[in-house]
Order: structure tokens, then sequence, then C-alpha cells
């Protein structure tokens, strides 16, 4: 037996609508030309001078480690977005998940067009926030190293806190030891703190005559023993795969080192089968363009958040949680391609009666094992006398715990 299926009450003639959709999908054209900016990377003049080295470009790098034609997930696309002057497109890294050698894994590639791929703090926290995603999910992670390590003029935001550069390795040492691979792909520079990512690492690649790892390059090195050394005999493949042992592969270029690393990630383990009963993926009965013009212009303007549930789920089918209580906040299960989410959607401000129901449904979202997606679009709790004398804080608390200790899959939508 199948969910209701939710009806629509949109009209695609209406005036408003069109003037929705209109800007809407101005936004979304923007967005779009945003990313294609980021893209690119580095200047034109950085993108020549990395070719001219025999290197492969960032995205190449990337496009020719995944399977051909599988879909990467990228994340933090826009990361440093108008900071630095500009002058550091998606924080001079590439992160995101993709299919190798038929396994899901978390890719984190620098870009050396970006400032030598120097660590900026967004840089750091977008590194940080791929492992979080990798170790959360259980991704093995593979890192195309090709970075002159942190940005000196920066370091006072890089190199001290919690989690600042150091918890790059941290991370990489607990989830080797869980059992998480990691894997590095040295295709250029390597320096300094950075020197410790193919090292921490369970297997590592590095190019001939082209990938560097050491702790001080030579210009250190002459300034603090007054040894004169080149880079390749200081740190380069030759030296770390025949006498240091620091790396276990060499390669003699990109798209050779690109072959190892798919080779390592074919003889891991294969994914971890679902844990959820997965059904055929059903397109919703209502088209998502739709949704250009059910968005308002005015963010603050209501509207339902059912028609937005509708041209997400599969078939429009949505099984709605206590329909009639705390109508503020919206929640029922329902299937996104084939997997099934509990969706919890703002309809408004938060009342005590909504953040009791939140709470409740998110409890059994946990113990069904079903991952909870949140479409969020909410200025807050309701305030006043009357909402304080109703304990609207404690009931508040009581959804804030339940979200923190929900120890299934969270998605969160901003709407």
């Amino acid at each position: 037996m199948s969910a209701p299926v939710l009806e629509t009450k949109v009209s695609a003639d209406s005036e408003s609508f069109r003037a929705n959709a209109a800007h809407n999908r101005a936004l979304a054209e923007r967005l779009c030309a945003d990313v294609a900016a980021a893209a690119l990377g580095g200047s034109e003049k950085s993108r020549e001078r990395h070719v001219s080295r025999n290197k492969l470009l960032p995205r190449d790098r990337v496009e020719r480690l995944l399977d051909p034609g599988s879909p990467f997930l990228e994340i933090g696309q826009l990361a440093a977005c108008d900071m630095y002057e500009g002058e550091v497109p998606g924080a001079g890294m590439i992160a995101g998940i993709g299919r190798v050698s038929g396994r899901t894994v978390m890719i984190v590639c620098n870009d050396a067009t970006v400032k030598g791929g120097t660590y900026y703090p967004m840089t750091v926290k977008k590194h940080l926030r791929a492992q979080e995603i990798a170790e959360a999910n259980r991704l093995p992670c593979i890192y195309l190293v090709d970075s002159g390590g942190a940005n000196l003029p920066h370091q006072a935001e890089v190199f001290p806190d919690r989690d600042h550069f150091g918890r790059i390795f941290f991370n990489q040492a607990n989830m080797s030891a869980k059992g998480i691979p990691q894997i590095a792909c040295v295709m250029g520079s390597c320096t300094a703190g950075g020197a410790y990512v193919p090292a921490m690492s369970d297997e590592s690649i590095i190019v001939r005559e082209q990938g560097t790892i050491f702790l001080a390059g030579p210009p250190l090195v002459k300034a603090a023993t007054g040894e004169e050394i080149s880079a390749e005999d200081l740190g380069g493949g030759d030296l770390h795969a025949r006498k240091s042992g620091v790396v276990d592969h060499l390669a003699d270029n990109d798209e050779h080192a690109l072959t190892i690393a798919r080779d390592i990630v074919s003889h891991l383990p294969a994914d971890a089968e679902a844990t959820v009963k997965l059904l055929d993926p059903r397109p919703p009965k209502y088209d998502a363009t739709d949704l250009y013009g059910i968005l308002p212009q005015d963010v603050r303007a209501p509207y339902d958040v059912h028609e937005i549930i509708a041209r997400l789920v599969d078939g429009s089918e949505f099984q709605e949680f206590k329909a009639l209580y705390g109508t503020s906040l919206v929640c029922g299960f329902a299937h996104i391609w084939g997997m099934p989410v509990g969706i919890i959607a703002n309809n408004g401000v938060l009342f005590s009666e909504s953040a009791v129901k939140g709470a409740h449904f998110i409890e059994l979202a946990c113990q069904r094992r079903i991952p909870l997606l949140f479409l969020q679009n909410i200025s807050g709790f309701m305030v006043g006398g009357k909402y304080e004398a109703e304990g609207i804080a404690k009931h508040g608390a009581k959804l804030v715990t339940a979200v923190a200790t929900a120890t299934v899959p969270k998605i969160t939508v901003l709407i």
C-alpha cells in the first residue's frame, strides 16, 4: 500500500508564480556562473604554467581518477567566495564524493594554480569538512597532493587552534585506526606540515621528478645548515621510493599515478550494503522546475512547504506524522531515489507543540534507522509572555537534544 499522494494548489499561470520563477531562475543562472568561474581555479597564466610542467590540471586529475561517466558530488564549491580579495576560488581545493574502481570515496585535491595550492584558513576548513563527511560515512580518502603548505601571511589563523592545520593529521590517524583507508598521491610540492599527509596515509604514491616531500625546502635547509641540495635530491620520488621508504609507489607521470591509485582502491572492501529497504526510484508527480515559481522573491513571505515536498519525493507520496498538531513543523516519511527518509520541514515559526512534535518524530526515525532530511526556512521560535509561560524554552530544548543525539544520517537543505 502506498503513502498518500500530496495534492498541489499551485497555479503555474498566476502572475506571482511567473514573477517568482523569473527571479529564481536569474539567481540560479548567477549561481551557475559563479560555480563555473570558481571551477577554473587560478588565472589563465597560472594554468598555462601548470600545464607547461607536464602536469594535469586539478580538475583533469579528479576526472581521470573517477570511473568514466560516474557522478562527482562536489562540496564547498564556493568556499572562500568574496574572501582574500577574490584570489582564492574554491579555497584553492577541490573536494567531493565520487566513484573510483566501483568504490565510493572522498577525494581531496589541492589546486596548485591557486597560490601554489597553499592553505588559507578557509582551505583548512574545507579540508576538515571533507574529512568529517568521510569519517561519518566511512568513505576512503584519496588526497591528490600538490601544495606549498600553509599560506604564511595567514599562519596565525592556520596553525595554532584545535580545528586548524594539525587537525588534518589527527583525522587521518583516527580514520586509519577505524579502518577507513587513507591514500595519498603526491603530484607536486608537499612541504613542511603538508609532508605528513602522505606520511600518515596507509598507502602513498609519488610522481618521479615532479612530486617532492620534505619538512623544509632547499632554501630553508641552506639557511639553517649551509647544505646546498636540489629539491629532487632532498625529497624527490626516487629518494622516497628507494631510500627513505616514505612512499610506497613511484609513478612516471600524473596518468600513471592516478592509475596506481585506482588499482589500490580496487583492492579495498566493497561498499557496505544498505541497512534500509530500498525501492525502485520514481519521479515526483509534479515537475521539480515548479520550485522556481513556488519559492517567493521575499524570503520572509510565507508559503506551504508541502508544495516543496511534493516536488522532491518519489511519486509525491508523503506519509505525514501528526498532520493536525504543531502545523508549523511538517514531519513525515517518504522516499527519495528509492531511499526512505524522514522529512522535517519548517512551515512557520516554531511553537511548543511543533518542537515536541519534531522531537517525537526524530526519535521514531532513529528507532527505524531512517535518515533525516531537514528543509529549513525559519526565523526562530515564537516569543512573548504567553509562550514563555507555556515553557517554550524547555520544549525547544527537547528538539535540540533530539537533533544533537540522533544517530542516523542528517542532511539539511536551506530553502
